[in-house]
């Protein structure tokens, strides 16, 4: 039975696309089955795996408005053991449909639950906000990782994300867990980089990943030729973080 994991954070620019991207691609190379739902209407997870955004058919979109089966929207990528389900700006009018309907957060948890039958990992890219997006993709899913870049703001709006993530868990979905804390965009020869990492480390102790994500030129620079680092430059600095960061999560849940 395979697991779905939430990447979420609703500050822009933690390297949350970045790590559904790698993570997926890394978790594809180790062997395991692996589907990323894109859903964050910017769809740079969509482009950053290789696929035209302007020529999605079907989607998060669709999927969510229960028009199309999970199936139809599956696309592969040239990654291997990768699927994606991808997203379009559309996505941006999802919020306002699903409103008023009935049970509006349980969209994507009725649209892929059957899918953990066939992947090992189901993972959600998430948008920037606490929106209904992202609280679809938090009922649905069986954990969260949450990014934090290791800046000056890293631990601000962390506690509005934690209180979101426990009224999740009180409301919509009381098996959600937090998968891990993730550092990211790790510059060791900072001072600053070295406090939050400390300061994240004493505050949440087992909750934070070993592995920290260091900032990376190659790392930003393969979402422009559509690869995932795995693919672009498999001996880059980027490439090793997400593979032991794959390594952690597969033997956390062997």
């Amino acid at each position: 039975m395979g697991k779905i994991i939430a990447i979420a954070n609703q500050k822009g620019g933690v390297g949350k696309t970045t790590t559904s991207v790698n993570l997926a691609a890394s978790l594809g190379v180790l062997e395991k089955k692996v589907l990323l739902i894109d859903a964050d209407p910017q769809a740079n997870a969509t482009s950053g795996l290789g696929i035209d955004v302007e020529t999605v058919e079907f989607g998060t979109y669709q999927l969510l408005e229960h028009s199309v089966k999970a199936e139809e929207a599956i696309q592969q990528t040239s990654s291997p053991n990768l699927d994606i389900i991808p997203s379009h700006i559309d996505l941006v009018a999802i919020e306002i449909e699903l409103v008023d309907k009935d049970e509006r957060e349980y969209m994507l948890k009725k649209a892929i639950t059957h899918l953990k039958e066939k992947y090992d990992y189901i993972l959600i890219d998430c948008a920037p906000s606490l929106g209904l997006l992202t609280l679809n993709a938090l009922t649905a899913s069986d954990s969260v990782i949450i990014p934090i870049q290791c800046e000056y703001f890293a631990l601000e709006g962390l506690g509005k994300l934690l209180n979101t993530i426990k009224s999740v868990q009180k409301i919509h979905n009381q098996n959600l867990d937090i998968e891990g804390l993730l550092l990211t965009m790790y510059d060791s020869r900072l001072r600053l980089s070295n406090q939050v990492v400390e300061e994240v480390q004493k505050h949440f102790n087992e909750m934070v990943f070993s592995t920290i994500i260091q900032r990376n030129v190659r790392l930003s620079e393969a979402p422009s030729y559509g690869e995932s680092i795995i693919n672009y430059d498999a001996g880059s600095k980027g490439a090793t973080n997400y593979l032991s960061l794959a390594h952690e999560i597969i033997k956390k849940n062997s």
